[in-house]
């Protein structure tokens, strides 16, 4: 008798494994599928039709799928000192549909990433504009390549099939959910379908005092690198970046390269060597506008009504959203040629 329980326990015990093993295997395979059919990121071969919005915070997650978006034809390239810029306004100045593909704390290296997503997709694109800031101006010998924020390289190397490799994890699951709640209408969206995303306080909010205690905090901006010699010799290897992004270009397409107006506190003191520095690098960039049609140099990190205007700012790097609407405005009027006291144009290469 003691046989035939012992049997039968056995027996019960494994048709439990077995039904335990397939319940999760039955699950694993229904989040599966549920994040593959929502595809939060947009980058799957096989998923559901939709016009998908970006739910991630962090944009080197978030852009891929808007840089191949057949919608645009132009792009902003950039840190987050450039993601106030409003395409809508770029778009009715240049008769263009702008989509802005700046991400937060950005190296040279994942801003060149996301502007060959949008190249594959737009080799012919209307206007391209670059946002220069300190990380185009390094010397020395190499350059930071990735920050402590995640870089999905699967989605920006390779046949996008390979994304379904990276489908079983928390963050995926997590992401698939944000975007079915904004693809259902259940989620209001928090970014825009254009990559424009207001990631400061509204205006409405500035608190001048709190601004300014803030602003004591920053100093000048120091690019990094090794310097010998004279300015004439150093190397900014991220400028050799940025003259292989230009070669790929048509002469056709507008290029807008400026340099973005830090606060007052973040300029160099002329006659130093942090000043040289900026300066060479402002002057490469200008003659490899020369030598590239149709390309426009405008500097705005000078000192100037905008720059020492500290109601412009909410820290030493960023401003307020009507400050960043002037900026736009600003670029539009440099662009056309025309001159202004919130900036000065390095160079102006002749149409093609």
């Amino acid at each position: 008798m003691s046989s035939s329980t012992s049997s039968s326990d056995v027996s019960a015990w494994r048709r439990f494994f077995w039904t335990a093993v397939g319940t999760a295997a039955g699950a694993v395979g229904v989040i599966f599928l549920f994040v593959a059919l929502v595809d939060p990121w947009g980058v799957l071969p096989l998923s559901l039709p939709a016009d998908r919005i970006p739910v991630t915070s962090n944009q080197r997650f978030a852009y891929p799928m808007l840089a191949r978006s057949t919608r645009f034809d132009s792009a902003i390239i950039g840190t987050s000192t450039s993601r106030l810029l409003r395409p809508e306004t770029l778009d009715k100045a240049f008769g263009a549909r702008f989509v802005n593909l700046a991400m937060n704390d950005a190296t040279v290296f994942e801003m060149a990433s996301i502007y060959d997503q949008f190249l594959r997709a737009h080799p012919a694109p209307k206007v391209v504009v670059v946002g220069l800031d300190v990380r185009w101006c390094v010397t020395g010998d190499d350059y930071e390549k990735l920050t402590p924020r995640p870089f999905p390289a699967w989605m920006y190397e390779g046949s996008p099939w390979r994304g379904y490799a990276h489908l079983l994890n928390l963050y995926a699951v997590q992401e698939a959910g944000k975007a079915a709640g904004v693809l259902s209408g259940f989620k209001a969206p928090d970014q825009g379908a254009d990559g424009y995303t207001r990631f400061v306080p509204p205006d409405a909010a500035y608190d001048r005092p709190r601004v300014q205690k803030k602003l004591q905090e920053y100093s000048v901006s120091i690019p990094s690198g090794a310097r010998t010699g004279p300015p004439a010799g150093w190397r900014y290897p991220t400028q050799e970046v940025l003259r292989e992004m230009l070669d790929r270009l048509p002469p056709a397409t507008l290029k807008v390269l400026y340099f973005v107006p830090y606060n007052r506190r973040m300029l160099p003191v002329p006659d130093t060597e942090v000043a040289d520095v900026w300066a060479e690098c402002k002057r490469r960039a200008a003659a490899l506008a020369q030598a590239v049609p149709h390309t426009v140099v405008v500097d705005f990190l000078r000192r100037s009504p905008f720059t020492n205007d500290d109601d412009n700012y909410w820290d030493g790097m960023h401003t307020t959203v009507t400050a960043a609407d002037r900026l736009v405005q600003d670029l539009i009027a440099a662009a056309r040629g025309e001159p202004g006291d919130d900036y000065h144009v390095l160079s102006s290469a002749p149409r093609s």
